[in-house]
C-alpha cells in the first residue's frame, strides 16, 4: 500500500513538474520524508495525504489501488465515489467501481439549477463519443449551436469532436447518466490523471 501511494505521489509531482522542495513548502512535510514516501519506505497519515490530494487537486481515492476481484464489476449505491472533475455547478459520481482499466467512463451527474450565464453555454470539443440518458428534470443539450431540451427517458448520442455542451436552465436539479469513450481520466500508463493545475507557491 505504501509503495502504491508513493508511486502515485511521485507520478503527480513529475507530471506537474515540481521539485520535492516545492512540494515540501506546499505541504509542510520535509523533503526527506517525501523522498522516502515516494520510494515506499514510510507511511503517511490520512490527514497529510488529504493535504497532498488538495495540493494536487485530485480525490484522495486516487492514491489507493482498487483490488480487482470477482465482485469488482458490481457497485453498490453507497460505494459511489464523487468525481474531482466538476463543471462548477454540478456534482458527478463514478458509476464504475474500478475506472483505471476501463475504456468507457460512466457517470451520474446532478446538474444544479442554471444561472442564465452565457459562459455556462460555451461549447467545447474533444476526441470520442458521449451518450446521455436523462433521469430527472429537463436537460438542455447544445450541439453546434442548436439547443434541444431533453426530458426524462430522452437519450442523446453524439461525437464529442462536434462542438457541444449541456446546461440546466430550470430552477430544479437535473439528473442524468453520461457515458464517455475514451475514458478521459486515464493517461497513457493506465493511471487516473487529472489535468487541473497545481496550486502555486506563494512568493
Amino acid at each position: 500500500m505504501n509503495k502504491t501511494v508513493g508511486i502515485r505521489i511521485k507520478k503527480l509531482r513529475t507530471q506537474r513538474k515540481i521539485t520535492l522542495k516545492d512540494l515540501s513548502l506546499l505541504s509542510d512535510l520535509s523533503v526527506g520524508f517525501l523522498s522516502q514516501l515516494e520510494r515506499g519506505m514510510n507511511s503517511i497519515a490520512i490527514d497529510d495525504l488529504e493535504k497532498l490530494s488538495n495540493i494536487f487537486d485530485v480525490d484522495i481515492s486516487f492514491f489507493f489501488t482498487h483490488t480487482v476481484n470477482e465482485k469488482s464489476y458490481v457497485m453498490k449505491s453507497y460505494e459511489r465515489r464523487v468525481s474531482p472533475i466538476t463543471r462548477g455547478n454540478s456534482i458527478q459520481y463514478y458509476l464504475s467501481k474500478v475506472v483505471e482499466d476501463k475504456k468507457i467512463l460512466p457517470r451520474l451527474i446532478e446538474l444544479l439549477p442554471g444561472q442564465n450565464n452565457a459562459a455556462l453555454e460555451k461549447e467545447h470539443e474533444h476526441a470520442g463519443e458521449e451518450f446521455i440518458y436523462v433521469l430527472e428534470g429537463i436537460l438542455t443539450l447544445i450541439v453546434e449551436g442548436v439547443k434541444t431540451d431533453l426530458y426524462p427517458e430522452y437519450t442523446a448520442h453524439y461525437l464529442t469532436s462536434t462542438p457541444h455542451n449541456w446546461v440546466n436552465n430550470t430552477n430544479k436539479t437535473v439528473k442524468f447518466i453520461t457515458v464517455n469513450t475514451p475514458n478521459f481520466l486515464i493517461d497513457e500508463d493506465g493511471e487516473l490523471f487529472y489535468k487541473s493545475p497545481i496550486k502555486k507557491i506563494e512568493e
